[in-house]
């Protein structure tokens, strides 16, 4: 008898799959990093079609094959529209699903990672902040959550970008968006972040250059 699993997640990317069929990469709550098939979710009249893509944040039901998953149903929770139809905000979003796919496992807990993710594409779709500060934050706590936090720079740097960095090392997932910095804090906090994620998250990163090319 073939097992049914139930998980809440967001998609981190999605590729084709032969001629109809996608594979998709899910971050998950209950069993950390998942890849899937969805089969015939390239199809125009696919249930799939739009469910299975990069952004989706939903409930998503899951048939164990002898090698592979299978998706079988998606509740879509969001589509985090605003960011589909924003350019600059989908490059931002597809960096942070890019970094998590880098840094998430297979059966590990990675319910901060996702809490912390979907907050984040919350913070991108928000008028008032800052992305460049949005994008420092999720650096930054990214790089805390995932357990490589060196500590507080000593040297180099304004009080108020320490009293920040130090602010994102402890506070909730949930609070983390809630402040705002002067244009100078600002670019030393964005310098920290890169620092942090260069040394704990090595890597290229296409979605970085093309946002950085922007």
């Amino acid at each position: 008898m073939q097992d049914w699993v139930e998980v809440m997640g967001l998609v981190l990317k999605a590729e084709p799959i032969g001629e109809y069929d996608k594979r998709v990469v899910i971050l998950t709550r209950e069993r950390g990093k998942i890849s899937a098939f969805a089969r015939g979710a390239r199809r125009q009249n696919s249930k799939f079609l739009a469910a299975a893509s990069p952004f989706v944040f939903g409930t998503f039901r899951l048939l164990e094959g002898k090698n592979s998953w299978y998706v079988q149903e998606i509740a879509v929770s969001s589509y985090f529209e605003p960011l589909r139809t924003d350019f600059e905000g989908a490059c931002y979003g597809m960096y942070f699903l890019e970094l998590c796919d880098f840094c998430t496992r297979e059966n590990n807990d990675e319910k901060e990672v996702l809490k912390l993710l979907y907050q984040s594409l919350r913070a991108l779709t928000c008028p008032s902040l800052d992305r460049k500060l949005v994008r420092a934050v999720f650096e930054i706590k990214l790089v805390v959550v995932n357990g490589e936090f060196p500590g507080i720079p000593t040297q180099g740097y304004e009080n108020d970008t320490l009293y920040a960095i130090g602010f994102i090392e402890t506070t909730p997932v949930e609070r983390l968006y809630t402040f705002t910095v002067s244009d100078s804090v600002l670019a030393q906090l964005a310098k920290a972040a890169s620092e942090y994620r260069q040394n704990a998250l090595p890597g290229r990163f296409k979605s970085l250059e093309v946002l950085e090319s922007l």
